[in-house]
Protein backbone atom coordinates (compact mmCIF):
# COMPACT_ATOMS: atom_id res chain seq x y z
CA UNK A 1 0.00 0.00 0.00
CA UNK A 2 1.35 3.56 -1.06
CA UNK A 3 0.95 6.27 1.60
CA UNK A 4 0.95 9.52 0.65
CA UNK A 5 1.83 12.68 2.79
CA UNK A 6 0.49 16.26 2.83
CA UNK A 7 1.16 19.35 5.10
CA UNK A 8 -1.91 19.47 7.98
CA UNK A 9 -0.53 22.75 9.91
CA UNK A 10 2.69 24.89 7.83
CA UNK A 11 4.53 25.76 10.87
CA UNK A 12 8.14 26.18 11.93
CA UNK A 13 8.29 24.56 15.28
CA UNK A 14 11.61 24.49 16.54
CA UNK A 15 10.54 21.11 18.15
CA UNK A 16 7.13 19.97 17.38
CA UNK A 17 5.89 16.68 19.10
CA UNK A 18 3.57 14.50 20.88
CA UNK A 19 0.07 14.51 18.27
CA UNK A 20 -2.93 13.63 20.23
CA UNK A 21 -6.26 12.72 18.86
CA UNK A 22 -9.10 14.58 21.24
CA UNK A 23 -11.83 12.81 20.33
CA UNK A 24 -14.29 15.00 22.70
CA UNK A 25 -13.07 18.15 21.08
CA UNK A 26 -12.58 16.38 16.83
CA UNK A 27 -9.23 18.48 17.10
CA UNK A 28 -5.72 16.89 17.28
CA UNK A 29 -3.52 18.24 20.14
CA UNK A 30 0.33 18.84 19.87
CA UNK A 31 3.53 20.82 21.16
CA UNK A 32 6.21 22.79 20.57
CA UNK A 33 8.42 21.67 23.10
CA UNK A 34 11.43 24.41 23.05
CA UNK A 35 9.33 27.30 22.44
CA UNK A 36 7.03 26.09 25.38
CA UNK A 37 3.63 26.17 23.00
CA UNK A 38 -0.03 23.50 22.87
CA UNK A 39 -1.19 23.59 19.64
CA UNK A 40 -4.59 22.49 18.71
CA UNK A 41 -5.93 21.31 14.96
CA UNK A 42 -9.10 20.69 14.01
CA UNK A 43 -9.13 19.19 10.63
CA UNK A 44 -12.63 19.34 9.88
CA UNK A 45 -12.49 22.99 8.94
CA UNK A 46 -8.76 24.22 9.52
CA UNK A 47 -9.33 26.54 13.18
CA UNK A 48 -5.83 25.94 15.29
CA UNK A 49 -5.07 27.45 18.38
CA UNK A 50 -1.84 28.01 20.35
CA UNK A 51 -1.64 28.13 24.24
CA UNK A 52 1.92 29.17 25.76
CA UNK A 53 2.66 27.39 28.88
CA UNK A 54 5.43 29.47 30.24
CA UNK A 55 7.98 26.79 30.58
CA UNK A 56 9.15 24.01 27.97
CA UNK A 57 6.54 21.49 27.40
CA UNK A 58 6.86 18.13 26.26
CA UNK A 59 3.49 16.59 26.11
CA UNK A 60 -0.16 17.66 26.55
CA UNK A 61 -2.74 15.00 26.42
CA UNK A 62 -6.61 15.17 27.04
CA UNK A 63 -8.48 15.33 30.58
CA UNK A 64 -11.08 12.59 31.65
CA UNK A 65 -13.29 15.70 32.50
CA UNK A 66 -11.85 18.47 29.93
CA UNK A 67 -9.07 20.32 29.39
CA UNK A 68 -5.17 18.96 29.26
CA UNK A 69 -2.48 17.17 31.13
CA UNK A 70 1.18 18.51 30.17
CA UNK A 71 4.26 17.29 30.93
CA UNK A 72 6.60 20.31 32.14
CA UNK A 73 10.39 20.90 32.50
CA UNK A 74 9.45 21.26 36.34
CA UNK A 75 7.02 18.37 36.45
CA UNK A 76 3.22 17.34 35.61
CA UNK A 77 0.41 19.86 35.50
CA UNK A 78 -3.16 20.05 34.57
CA UNK A 79 -5.13 22.81 32.55
CA UNK A 80 -8.69 22.78 33.03
CA UNK A 81 -11.18 23.34 30.20
CA UNK A 82 -11.08 27.12 31.12
CA UNK A 83 -7.17 27.55 31.03
CA UNK A 84 -6.66 27.83 34.69
CA UNK A 85 -3.45 25.75 35.86
CA UNK A 86 -2.30 23.80 38.60
CA UNK A 87 0.25 21.28 39.36
CA UNK A 88 -0.23 17.71 39.98
CA UNK A 89 3.18 16.61 40.21
CA UNK A 90 5.65 19.65 40.78
CA UNK A 91 9.54 18.09 40.55
CA UNK A 92 11.76 20.44 39.48
CA UNK A 93 15.24 19.15 38.89
CA UNK A 94 18.19 21.41 37.27
CA UNK A 95 19.43 20.69 33.88
CA UNK A 96 16.33 18.38 32.78
CA UNK A 97 12.65 18.55 31.50
CA UNK A 98 10.01 16.73 30.63
CA UNK A 99 9.89 14.98 27.25
CA UNK A 100 7.60 13.17 25.41
CA UNK A 101 4.29 11.52 27.43
CA UNK A 102 1.34 8.91 27.10
CA UNK A 103 -2.09 7.81 28.54
CA UNK A 104 -2.18 4.34 29.79
CA UNK A 105 -5.21 2.34 29.15
CA UNK A 106 -6.24 2.80 33.05
CA UNK A 107 -5.74 6.27 32.61
CA UNK A 108 -2.11 6.99 34.18
CA UNK A 109 -0.02 9.27 32.81
CA UNK A 110 3.68 7.83 31.68
CA UNK A 111 6.10 11.09 31.86
CA UNK A 112 9.15 10.65 30.57
CA UNK A 113 11.92 13.02 31.12
CA UNK A 114 15.61 13.82 30.02
CA UNK A 115 18.67 16.14 30.71
CA UNK A 116 19.28 18.97 28.34
CA UNK A 117 22.64 18.34 27.52
CA UNK A 118 20.94 14.80 26.71
CA UNK A 119 23.78 13.59 29.47
CA UNK A 120 23.66 9.31 29.38
CA UNK A 121 20.83 7.70 32.51
CA UNK A 122 19.74 11.41 33.41
CA UNK A 123 16.04 11.18 32.41
CA UNK A 124 13.56 9.03 33.88
CA UNK A 125 10.13 7.18 33.11
CA UNK A 126 7.55 7.90 35.67
CA UNK A 127 3.91 6.66 35.83
CA UNK A 128 1.76 9.06 37.59
CA UNK A 129 -1.49 8.59 38.94
CA UNK A 130 -4.90 10.27 38.87
CA UNK A 131 -4.23 11.96 42.36
CA UNK A 132 -0.92 12.45 41.49
CA UNK A 133 1.21 9.37 43.17
CA UNK A 134 4.61 9.10 41.17
CA UNK A 135 5.76 5.49 40.66
CA UNK A 136 9.47 5.66 39.25
CA UNK A 137 9.38 2.98 36.79
CA UNK A 138 12.87 3.21 34.97
CA UNK A 139 15.17 6.12 36.17
CA UNK A 140 18.47 5.68 33.87
CA UNK A 141 16.90 6.41 30.75
CA UNK A 142 19.03 9.32 28.35
CA UNK A 143 16.27 10.24 26.14
CA UNK A 144 12.86 8.80 26.59
CA UNK A 145 10.46 9.17 24.18
CA UNK A 146 7.60 6.93 22.42
CA UNK A 147 5.61 5.24 24.77
CA UNK A 148 2.37 3.01 23.64
CA UNK A 149 0.26 -0.41 24.47
CA UNK A 150 -0.99 -3.29 22.69
CA UNK A 151 -4.68 -3.26 21.82
CA UNK A 152 -4.89 -5.63 23.97
CA UNK A 153 -3.27 -3.81 26.83
CA UNK A 154 -0.87 -6.59 27.66
CA UNK A 155 1.98 -5.19 26.30
CA UNK A 156 3.55 -1.97 26.59
CA UNK A 157 6.03 -0.43 23.93
CA UNK A 158 8.92 1.97 24.97
CA UNK A 159 11.69 3.89 23.20
CA UNK A 160 14.95 5.04 24.78
CA UNK A 161 16.19 7.20 21.71
CA UNK A 162 19.94 6.57 22.03
CA UNK A 163 19.78 2.97 22.43
CA UNK A 164 18.33 2.50 18.73
CA UNK A 165 15.82 -0.25 20.20
CA UNK A 166 12.05 -0.40 20.62
CA UNK A 167 11.47 -2.29 23.52
CA UNK A 168 8.59 -3.97 25.02
CA UNK A 169 7.03 -5.12 28.26
CA UNK A 170 4.88 -7.36 29.70
CA UNK A 171 1.62 -5.09 31.41
CA UNK A 172 -0.36 -5.32 34.20
CA UNK A 173 2.86 -7.65 36.43
CA UNK A 174 4.54 -7.18 39.59
CA UNK A 175 6.85 -4.56 38.00
CA UNK A 176 7.02 -1.33 39.27
CA UNK A 177 4.25 0.44 37.52
CA UNK A 178 3.14 -2.59 37.06
CA UNK A 179 5.35 -3.50 34.07
CA UNK A 180 8.45 -5.87 33.70
CA UNK A 181 10.32 -8.42 31.43
CA UNK A 182 11.62 -5.83 29.26
CA UNK A 183 13.45 -7.10 26.15
CA UNK A 184 14.09 -5.76 22.49
CA UNK A 185 10.87 -5.48 20.23
CA UNK A 186 13.18 -3.93 17.71
CA UNK A 187 16.53 -2.49 16.35
CA UNK A 188 16.86 0.55 13.96
CA UNK A 189 20.38 0.16 12.22
CA UNK A 190 22.63 2.91 12.48
CA UNK A 191 22.46 5.43 9.76
CA UNK A 192 18.42 4.93 9.10
CA UNK A 193 17.52 7.17 11.72
CA UNK A 194 16.91 6.74 15.85
CA UNK A 195 13.61 5.90 17.00
CA UNK A 196 11.54 8.94 18.41
CA UNK A 197 8.00 8.91 19.28
CA UNK A 198 5.46 5.66 18.17
CA UNK A 199 1.83 4.63 18.22
CA UNK A 200 0.17 1.27 18.11
CA UNK A 201 -2.59 1.02 15.18
CA UNK A 202 -5.56 -1.68 15.74
CA UNK A 203 -3.64 -4.26 14.08
CA UNK A 204 -0.94 -4.21 16.52
CA UNK A 205 1.77 -2.23 14.46
CA UNK A 206 3.91 -0.41 16.02
CA UNK A 207 4.45 3.01 13.98
CA UNK A 208 7.79 5.07 14.85
CA UNK A 209 9.11 8.14 13.59
CA UNK A 210 12.74 8.12 13.21
CA UNK A 211 14.67 10.97 13.91
CA UNK A 212 17.22 12.38 11.17
CA UNK A 213 15.92 9.18 9.35
CA UNK A 214 13.22 11.50 7.26
CA UNK A 215 10.99 8.24 7.59
CA UNK A 216 8.31 6.67 9.46
CA UNK A 217 8.24 2.80 9.89
CA UNK A 218 6.02 0.17 10.95
CA UNK A 219 6.86 -2.97 12.85
CA UNK A 220 4.12 -6.05 12.76
CA UNK A 221 3.61 -7.81 16.60
CA UNK A 222 6.36 -10.25 16.23
CA UNK A 223 8.99 -7.01 15.37
CA UNK A 224 9.23 -7.44 11.59
CA UNK A 225 9.76 -4.44 9.24
CA UNK A 226 6.90 -4.45 6.77
CA UNK A 227 6.72 -0.72 5.71
CA UNK A 228 8.81 2.28 5.35
CA UNK A 229 6.94 5.83 4.00
CA UNK A 230 9.75 8.66 3.12
CA UNK A 231 8.71 11.88 4.49
CA UNK A 232 9.73 15.46 3.45
CA UNK A 233 11.53 16.54 6.56
CA UNK A 234 14.69 15.12 7.86
CA UNK A 235 13.22 14.99 11.76
CA UNK A 236 9.68 13.54 12.35
CA UNK A 237 9.26 13.49 15.93
CA UNK A 238 5.81 11.39 16.41
CA UNK A 239 3.01 9.76 14.69
CA UNK A 240 -0.84 9.36 16.07
CA UNK A 241 -3.93 8.59 14.20
CA UNK A 242 -6.48 11.10 14.04
CA UNK A 243 -9.85 12.00 12.52
CA UNK A 244 -13.28 10.91 13.39
CA UNK A 245 -12.18 7.05 12.56
CA UNK A 246 -9.14 7.39 13.61
CA UNK A 247 -7.42 6.45 10.28
CA UNK A 248 -5.43 9.42 9.26
CA UNK A 249 -1.96 9.62 10.89
CA UNK A 250 -0.32 12.77 11.41
CA UNK A 251 3.61 13.21 12.00
CA UNK A 252 4.73 16.33 13.91
CA UNK A 253 8.85 17.26 13.17
CA UNK A 254 11.48 19.63 14.05
CA UNK A 255 12.75 22.33 12.64
CA UNK A 256 15.55 23.12 15.16
CA UNK A 257 19.36 22.68 14.69
CA UNK A 258 18.82 21.81 11.20
CA UNK A 259 21.75 24.39 8.82
CA UNK A 260 19.43 23.99 6.45
CA UNK A 261 15.73 22.42 6.96
CA UNK A 262 13.11 21.81 4.35
CA UNK A 263 10.20 24.15 4.38
CA UNK A 264 7.91 21.79 6.08
CA UNK A 265 10.40 21.00 8.63
CA UNK A 266 8.48 22.40 12.01
CA UNK A 267 4.91 21.45 10.47
CA UNK A 268 2.57 18.64 11.29
CA UNK A 269 2.18 16.36 8.55
CA UNK A 270 -1.08 14.20 7.61
CA UNK A 271 -0.73 10.86 5.60
CA UNK A 272 -4.92 10.48 4.94
CA UNK A 273 -6.35 6.84 5.50
CA UNK A 274 -2.79 4.99 6.15
CA UNK A 275 -4.49 2.56 8.32
CA UNK A 276 -6.72 2.12 11.55
CA UNK A 277 -6.08 3.55 15.22
CA UNK A 278 -6.91 3.01 18.66
CA UNK A 279 -8.94 5.05 20.47
CA UNK A 280 -7.10 7.14 22.93
CA UNK A 281 -7.70 7.21 27.00
CA UNK A 282 -7.83 10.37 28.63
CA UNK A 283 -6.15 11.38 31.61
CA UNK A 284 -8.08 10.46 34.27
CA UNK A 285 -7.05 12.97 36.60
Amino acid sequence: MSLRWEPAVRAHAELGEGPTWDPAAGRLVWVDILSARVHTYDPSNGRRTVMATGQHVGAAKPRAGGGLVVNLRDGVGLYTAGGAFSWLLHDPVPGRRGNDAAVAPDGALWAGTMRYDEGTGGGTLTRVAADGTATAVLDTVTVSNGTGWSPDGRLMYYTDTPTRRIDVFDAGGAGPGGVSGRRPFAVVEPGAGWPDGLTVDAEGCVWVALWDGAALRRYTPDGRLDRVVDLPVRRPTACAFGGPDLRDLYVTSARGGLDAPHPLSGSLLVLPDAGHGLPGTPFAG
